[in-house]
């Protein structure tokens, strides 16, 4: 859909320099802008906590940029969905032997699922976000692009967005780095310019996930054994949530070599470890494929580069899609540590073709 000047646009503003940023782009071309922030959680408890996006400092500073650039701004009470659709999820993630990436389903459960259907309701021809992704139609199709600034590139956090969703969303920062954001900022007078970025995911800005996920689930922390790959018990881990495939140091073992997780088994408590070399592979199967290219391609194998971490060099890959989501991935290089619950994300150059979630050997 063309944008068009005084259309309305609803800005989802977390309180950092992009999203205040997108703001004041929009509202200096003429639409008509509209800023919406979403509390994610209790103001009270995070409010002193640095990193915490969504609530106490960062609503605030929504509220202040949102009035220098002239344009409404709205706060949104979503803590119940959060809670339940991104922290519950985080916790139930960790006890099933996954890393979980609660920014993606954040974007996927919250952001552009209830918060998009609420700017339609407003009446929004469009919902904008500080995102540094492109978005570009090729014969009537929205496609989802890198960022240009490699260093900001977002997209692989973004895999989960349809079809429907691209055309109504729009990233305005996708051809900006960020420094050319912040010198922007600044001609806005925004006061958040030399904002940090936020580096812990926001809910947990210590850095100290298994704290929300002893609250929430006690009885994950059980007391289990840690194995080699031949079955032999080498000590007692305190709960499996403790632990991440690839994970090298805080294992506990004493070894002539270093020893890492090699998997982990929740439905018998166990952590499996062995050396580095045992971390290879070039397989891989995700469930919950959201495919964002023509769906008459996926009749045949694939041929594309796989992101498997949000900031790991893409590797070449096939896939050959199973049906119902499902699809297998063969790499064509060897990758240490293929983690369930992180994404594998598909492109051609710089298109986003789909992703989906990563699962365990046993599934």
């Amino acid at each position: 859909m063309q944008l068009k000047k005084k259309d309305k646009i609803v800005v989802a503003m977390s309180g950092g320099v992009d999203s205040s940023t997108v703001a004041a782009i929009l509202n200096d071309q003429g639409y008509e802008v509209i800023g919406v922030t979403l509390q994610l959680y209790d103001v009270g408890e995070m409010a002193s906590k640095k990193g915490a996006c969504c609530a106490g400092q960062d609503i605030y500073d929504a509220k202040m940029a949102a009035d220098k650039i002239g344009i409404p701004h709205y706060v949104l009470n979503y803590e119940s969905l959060f809670s339940k659709k991104v922290i519950e999820d985080f916790a139930e993630s960790y006890i099933q032997g996954e890393t979980p990436i609660p920014c993606v389903k954040c974007n996927q459960k919250v952001k552009f699922e209830d918060l998009y259907k609420m700017a339609k309701s407003l009446g929004a021809k469009a919902l904008a976000t500080g995102h540094y992704v492109r978005k570009v139609n090729v014969d009537n199709e929205n496609m989802l692009l890198k960022g240009v600034d490699s260093n900001k590139d977002q997209s692989y956090f973004l895999f989960t967005t349809t079809k429907e969703q691209m055309n109504f969303l729009e990233f305005p920062l996708g051809g900006f780095t960020k420094d050319e954001t912040r010198n922007l900022a600044k001609k806005y007078e925004l006061n958040i310019s030399d904002k940090p970025e936020s580096q812990d995911i926001c809910f947990v800005p210590n850095g100290n996930y298994s704290e929300i996920i002893k609250k929430l689930k006690p009885e994950s922390y059980t007391q289990g054994d840690i194995v080699n790959l031949d079955g032999q018990v080498l000590g007692k881990h305190d709960g499996i949530v403790n632990f991440t495939i690839g994970q090298r140091r805080r294992i506990g073992i004493a070894n002539n070599k270093p020893l890492y997780v090699i998997k982990i088994d929740p439905k018998n408590n166990k952590v499996i470890v062995g050396e580095k070399e045992d971390l290879k592979s070039t397989r891989l199967k995700i469930k919950e494929l959201n495919w964002l290219s023509n769906n008459e391609c996926l009749k045949d194998n694939i041929k594309c580069s796989v992101r498997l971490r949000s900031n790991h060099k893409e590797i070449d890959a096939n896939m050959k899609y199973l049906g119902d989501g499902f699809a297998d991935i063969t790499l064509e290089s060897s990758y240490y540590g293929i983690t369930p619950g992180q994404a594998c994300v598909m492109y051609d150059g710089d298109r986003v073709l789909g992703g989906g979630w990563i699962m365990r050997e046993d599934c």
